[in-house]
């Protein structure tokens, strides 16, 4: 009886031991790869302290198990669980910061990239958003203590444990700031994450290409791997509107196809481009941060490569005055358009006002005719009609308010959302947009409220 009781503990005991190696060896990459990239990129971008950073971005379990060294002299960051599972990422001026994968320090330096400077072509006396003179003169009938509850709820922090973390918010109104505030340490001069708000920048370039006449979204997709299986059927605008059909697991709990792309792969795209169809086209939406990056790899294989590193801020950021901005490659050099971009909050702002301007800037069409209302046109798949192309609906159930994200806020809104709280409203009826960029975690604000009160006050 006691043999055969140990047999079963030590049975057991492999089966645990299996688990937890398997775990590890899955995770800790994964851990260390984010670590490192994050506080690269808020030390060298942002200008934070790694105090800073490590105490706020990576307090939490499982990233609390990370240990990273920052090197002030070549920029870079190297992160280690329990000293395993080295990952090292490197900032370059214009560039941000690029986790090392597959690539080593030396080889990934042969390939320097030079930026083109910043630049405003308007005639002054420009104001905002048309260079960085604020106006002084106020609208009339704006609620400015309506306003500031609404800012209130978003800078407070109920209870004992700070979850809501909110560093900046901007509200547009009519073309001009209406409302700003800070946290303590940011200013209106502190570049800030977008995660995922980055898709809708991958949207402008798509568009811009589209406008070129590069691209078309109703073709399939020119993806050289597609066009000998079923996966040739696939359009750009399937992509565009999470409808691809492609297998894929966007889980940032775990190991999985998302979290392995962005913390183990050097070519994102590239692995994102290798996942089967699973199912038919444009009969179900799923969310993929892999198939934006498939868009983005589409991107660079559209524009000479003498073009493509200039492409976001020459035809884009610059264009705009959108000049904090900086969006982040991949180890093999192409834009992560799924998560990786830092801007202002005026310049997110600035972002937003494009949208609502049409794709018009101070008279010229950056963005194609039409590319505003196809990017902000419901996708058929999606069983609540919140998505469009690469930006989020509060369309809804049509004629069921209830049913939208938003109940309380105009049917017309639209927004980039990324992870941790970063938002970008376009309110078209309203000739709103408004920014919220934070580090959210737990006891989110009410954004429906947050929306409505901002939307109340400005009527």
């Amino acid at each position: 009886m006691y043999r055969k009781l140990r047999i079963i503990l030590l049975v057991v005991l492999a089966i645990v031991l299996t688990f937890v190696i398997s775990f590890c060896w899955r995770s800790f990459p994964i851990i260390s790869g984010y670590g490192a990239k994050n506080l690269c990129s808020n030390v060298f971008i942002a200008g934070r302290s790694p105090e800073d950073v490590i105490k706020n971005e990576l307090e939490g379990f499982p990233l609390s198990l990370g240990t990273y060294k920052v090197n002030l002299q070549d920029s870079s960051v190297t992160g280690t669980v329990f000293g395993f599972a080295k990952r090292v990422a490197i900032y370059r001026s214009g560039m941000g910061a690029t986790l090392l994968n597959g690539v080593s320090k030396e080889d990934f330096y042969k390939e320097p990239r030079k930026t083109v400077a910043p630049y405003l072509t308007l005639a002054d006396p420009a104001l905002w958003p048309y260079s960085s003179k604020m106006n002084d003169s106020v609208i009339a009938g704006i609620d400015k203590k309506l306003i500031n509850v609404a800012l209130d709820s978003a800078f407070g922090e109920p209870g004992e444990k700070k979850n809501r973390r909110t560093r900046a918010v901007v509200v547009v109104y009519d073309g001009q700031i209406i409302a700003e505030r800070y946290a303590d340490g940011y200013s209106s001069r502190s570049k800030l994450i977008g995660w995922s708000m980055t898709k809708s920048i991958t949207n402008a370039l798509l568009g811009i290409l589209v406008k070129d006449g590069k691209l078309d979204v109703n073709a399939p997709a020119p993806i050289a791997e597609w066009k000998n299986d079923d996966r040739k059927n696939i359009t750009l605008k399937n992509l565009m509107q999470m409808s691809s059909g492609l297998k894929w697991e966007e889980n940032y709990t775990k190991s999985c196809d998302a979290t392995n792309m962005l913390y183990k792969e050097k070519d994102m795209g590239g692995f994102a481009l290798q996942a089967p169809i699973e199912r038919k086209p444009n009969t179900f939406f799923y969310y993929s941060s892999g198939t934006t990056n498939i868009l983005s790899h589409i991107v660079r294989e559209t524009i000479p490569a003498s073009e493509y590193e200039n492409f976001p801020y020459t035809r884009l950021f610059y264009k705009i005055g959108m000049n904090s901005a900086v969006i982040e490659p991949d180890a093999g050099g192409t834009f992560v358009g799924s998560s990786y971009s830092f801007a202002t909050a005026r310049d997110w702002a600035k972002f937003g006002l494009l949208y609502l301007n049409d794709g018009v800037w101070n008279g010229e069409r950056i963005l194609p005719e039409g590319w505003v209302k196809y990017s902000t046109t419901p996708a058929t798949t999606h069983p609540m009609g919140m998505y469009g192309a690469q930006w989020w609906l509060n369309a809804g159930a049509p004629g069921n308010p209830a049913k939208r994200e938003y109940p309380n806020v105009p049917a017309d809104c639209y927004w980039a959302d990324g992870y941790e709280g970063q938002y970008v409203w376009v309110i078209p009826s309203k000739k709103l947009v408004i920014v919220r960029l934070a580090l959210e975690h737990g006891n989110k604000m009410n954004a429906d409220k947050f929306l409505h009160d901002i939307v109340n006050a400005v009527q």
